[in-house]
């Protein structure tokens, strides 16, 4: 069984910065894609940041255009958890933010969230 479970979620002011963790439990980071999603009030879920398997040929890590240059994405396979460093921040950037690891034809594995407030 696969879990994945998020932190770091807090309110802060805008500028500031945060870094969000998704523990994981059950499989190994390395093996799989895994990335951050959010979803802000009355808006539909997005990707923010995706990042493939530790031994798969890709092209860099995925970065939503809005958060290019401020946010990223990286795994520690010892800790076997995946982090969304969050630099410079916006009030656009409040969301609930969810960790998603894709296991192509298993299907995907969400945690529950955690929440990001960012104020003006």
């Amino acid at each position: 069984q696969l879990r994945l479970v998020e932190s770091g979620g807090a309110l802060v002011q805008a500028g500031r910065s945060l870094r969000l963790s998704c523990s994981v439990s059950g499989r190994s980071v390395e093996h799989y894609a895994i990335g951050w999603f959010r979803q802000a009030p009355g808006k539909e879920r997005e990707a923010v940041s995706c990042i493939g398997a530790e031994a798969a040929t890709s092209d860099s890590p995925y970065y939503k255009d809005s958060i290019k240059g401020r946010f990223t994405i990286s795994r520690d396979n010892a800790k076997n958890t995946v982090y969304l460093e969050m630099n410079s921040l916006k009030p656009e950037d409040t969301a609930v933010y969810y960790c998603n690891a894709d296991l192509g034809v298993f299907g995907d594995y969400w945690g529950k969230g955690t929440l990001v407030t960012v104020s003006s």
